[in-house]
């Protein structure tokens, strides 16, 4: 079991910095009768890996390389999505190519134009973007008509969808954002890292300057309850706010906050500071962890015409992957907590790996070391 509870550790804690945020691109159409416009924003780092758009290897890629490769990057995107409506394909078409900045770096933007030759109240679009290559991958629809926008997760395992008209209602916007919010959790590797942080020492006392193993999983299962309880209500808080708009943060400060977050609370395991009521560290870091789910709602766009109900599947999503992770933990940390293995390789060398992967991730952030040279270079 500690090879277990090692293996899952040293795995996210050896990911770069840039595995931070999951392989997404966002696709917003709007649709206006049988005309179709829109864009769609592909990650430069998920083209370069399937097209090398660092040509010369120098580990930037400049907007004179993207430039150069425009034809193969329309050709390459439009090849792996098809829309028919009624039956009838409706053809997409490039006609401008852009860069934009997401919290995660920069973003090729292809500029969409199509027709359907037939009329029907839906749009049936198959989307295989990087599932080749990437089977993590996911793509963020935005589909907008008649003033409404209807939001679609495509993944590897459910590239189709039907979508528009009555085919998109509230509760499918819910159970849309549901999933979307488990896989942000278990997907978002700085959220995972500051949670199991403060879960390592929740099998152990602190008593006489030293860490030991507790004797009732009842204390263990509350100090967790109350740890999870805490981040959970501190992160719904700011998560709601951001997404109606009553408070807004620079992407960059929140992502920076949050590796720095991540950093404290394993350092806390090594040279305990608050040894007891880590709760009140995860509601007070957990504030900040809300404005980063926001920034991921943000990229995936919220339909208005069911808002607080996606809202809300979202948040139900991103609890159901935290409690999936607590539950699996729990009773691992419980049963190994007094062998050596977990004191001294799990808590301490588990807590010095996390803390230094969140260091080069606040560093990477905070100085803007992870954005491509092309969304400077295109501007």
């Amino acid at each position: 079991m500690i090879r277990i509870l090692a293996a899952v550790i040293l795995t996210i804690a050896t990911a770069t910095a840039s595995a931070h945020k999951p392989s997404d691109a966002y696709l917003t159409l709007t649709r206006d009768g049988a005309a179709l416009s829109g864009r769609w924003d592909i990650a430069l780092r998920d083209l370069d890996n399937a097209l090398t758009l660092d040509t010369n290897g120098d580990g930037q890629i400049t907007w004179g390389e993207v430039r150069a490769k425009h034809g193969e990057i329309a050709a390459y995107a439009l090849e792996r999505v098809r829309i028919a409506w009624a039956g009838a394909a409706c053809p997409l078409s490039v006609n401008g190519h852009a860069i934009d900045v997401h919290t995660d770096g920069a973003y090729a933007v292809l500029e969409l134009a199509g027709r359907c030759s037939r009329s029907a109240p839906t749009l049936a679009i198959d989307y295989r973007l990087f599932f080749d290559i990437d089977p993590q991958h996911r793509g963020l629809l935005n589909l907008i008509e008649q003033g409404e926008s209807t939001s679609v997760v495509f993944a590897a395992d459910n590239p189709s969808r039907v979508v528009g008209g009555e085919a998109a209602t509230a509760w499918s916007q819910f159970a849309s954002y549901l999933d979307e919010g488990i896989w942000h959790i278990w997907l978002g590797f700085d959220h995972i890292l500051f949670l199991l942080s403060l879960l390592l020492p929740a099998v152990l006392v602190r008593r006489d300057g030293s860490w030991r193993a507790t004797s009732s999983f009842r204390r263990a299962f509350v100090d967790v309850a109350k740890i999870v309880t805490a981040f959970t209500i501190a992160h719904s808080i700011t998560l709601s706010l951001a997404v109606m708009g009553v408070v807004s943060l620079p992407s960059r400060w929140v992502e920076s906050a949050i590796a720095l977050s991540v950093v404290l609370a394993a350092l806390n395991n090594l040279y305990p500071v608050v040894a007891q009521g880590r709760w009140i560290a995860a509601f007070a870091f957990g504030l900040l962890h809300g404005f980063g789910f926001a920034g991921a709602l943000r990229d995936l766009g919220l339909p208005p015409n069911s808002l607080a109900l996606s809202l809300v599947g979202f948040n139900v999503g991103v609890e159901t992957g935290q409690l999936a992770i607590v539950a699996l933990f729990l009773p691992f940390a419980y049963a190994l907590r007094a062998t050596w293995g977990y004191r001294r390789f799990l808590l301490t060398a588990g807590s010095a790996a996390i803390a230094t992967i969140a260091a080069a991730w606040f560093v990477e952030r905070a100085f803007d070391l992870s954005l491509f040279a092309a969304a400077a270079s295109a501007s």
